[in-house]
């Protein structure tokens, strides 16, 4: 069961002629992704849409199919019936590639994505390098969008947004460097092999180490913010830009954002899979005969999950708290977790490992943490009641 897909497509490929072999490979692998995520993608909005829904306490999507299950399928058909329209004064041609722009960079990131044990649509040696590289297209994706509407709100959305990704990609970069260089390699099927096995009946995730545990959780936050979740969503800020960057988009143009928006989110959750919670290798030895891609999806669903219920529980952050939690608390962590996965590194196993490098993460956090409150003028929050 594990190695059924490869199996079907080795099966697939070897009724071609061998000269157009490597292409038929290529096709049925992005053909695969693209009906893999795009399925996941709707199955994920109604998902959340329901499960924000209870934790708002009301319904969510109750009304298309059972239990509101085809409220995806009528999404779609109504994105692609609905009337498509350009402003006048837009650049139209920038205006019609902007939202292709941004979705074929994601799709392309999952390629280097290892889904399964040899589920992977392009094992190179800098794995890691190409996904940042081609997600660095979104940047320019969302200027194009912002631009060419020739609207004031846009053009604002789309500065914020820039400022934004640029500002939380330096992190999430840097945190992904830790597990480069603990890993030695910049194969993401390399690095999954660097936390295979177990000791002591836990896995060797890199995550289950200090420096490996302060990397997720700077690499996820940074996510959030480059995937434009809550409370990151400025781009969006209905209350204050109406819809940021693609308020003059509408139709299957502005369902294209929407699902670039989610794949982008797939994907790096699938990065930060690969490089901290073992790819697709399962948590604990005896559970081993499962097949790896269940695994894989499984730890996917999962931060799908706490993406939702944080969108449902924080609020939105204002702009200022947003550039100084970038620059005062997530680059100084991510530059001491550098040191950190350095010095574990070149220190002998031992519970003094453990001691010398949690103290190196939980000492700077709670100074820089300090600091940034105090600087924000936060206070404790009191609770007053009626008498």
């Amino acid at each position: 069961m594990d190695q059924i897909f490869v199996t079907l497509k080795h099966l697939l490929v070897g009724f071609g002629p061998a000269q157009c072999q490597p292409i038929i490979s290529a096709v049925i692998s992005v053909a695969g992704i693209i009906g893999v995520f795009a399925t996941l993608f709707a199955i994920t909005t109604i998902l959340e849409r329901k499960g924000l829904g209870r934790i708002q306490n009301r319904y969510g999507p109750n009304r298309v199919g059972p239990f509101g299950i085809l409220q995806p399928l009528a999404d779609g058909v109504k994105a692609l019936i609905k009337e498509d329209i350009v402003p006048r004064t837009a650049d139209s041609v920038v205006h019609f590639l902007a939202p292709l722009v941004l979705v074929a960079p994601v799709f392309l990131a999952l390629a280097v994505v290892p889904m399964g044990r040899n589920m992977v649509a392009i094992d190179m040696d800098a794995g890691v390098l190409f996904f940042f590289a081609v997600g660095a297209a979104t940047e320019l994706s969302v200027f194009m969008a912002g631009w060419s509407s020739r609207n004031k709100y846009s053009l604002l959305g789309a500065m914020r947004a820039i400022a934004q990704m640029i500002s939380y990609e330096v992190p999430l970069i840097l945190s992904a460097v830790t597990v480069i260089m603990i890993a030695g390699s910049l194969s993401t099927v390399k690095i999954i092999e660097a936390q295979a096995g177990y000791a002591g009946g836990l896995p060797r995730w890199f995550v289950l180490t200090p420096w490996g545990l302060a990397g997720f959780i700077l690499f996820m936050i940074a996510a959030a913010a480059e995937s434009n979740r809550s409370p990151f969503d400025l781009p969006e800020g209905e209350s204050e830009i109406i819809a940021g960057y693609y308020i003059e988009y509408s139709g299957f143009k502005f369902a294209l954002f929407f699902l670039g928006e989610y794949i982008g989110m797939f994907a790096v959750s699938g990065l930060a899979i690969t490089l901290f919670l073992g790819g697709w290798h399962a948590p604990f030895e005896f559970l081993t005969w499962v097949p790896s891609y269940v695994w894989f999806f499984g730890k996917l669903l999962a931060l799908i999950a706490v993406f939702i219920w944080v969108r449902g529980t924080l609020p939105r952050l204002r702009m200022d708290q947003l550039m100084n939690f970038a620059w005062k608390f997530m680059l100084p962590m991510a530059l001491i977790n550098l040191l950190t996965a350095g010095i574990w590194r070149f220190l002998a196993p031992g519970i003094s490992r453990w001691l010398i490098c949690s103290f190196l993460v939980l000492g700077p956090y709670i100074m820089l943490a300090r600091g940034l409150l105090q600087g924000s003028g936060v206070g404790k929050r009191t609770y007053r009641y009626a008498e």
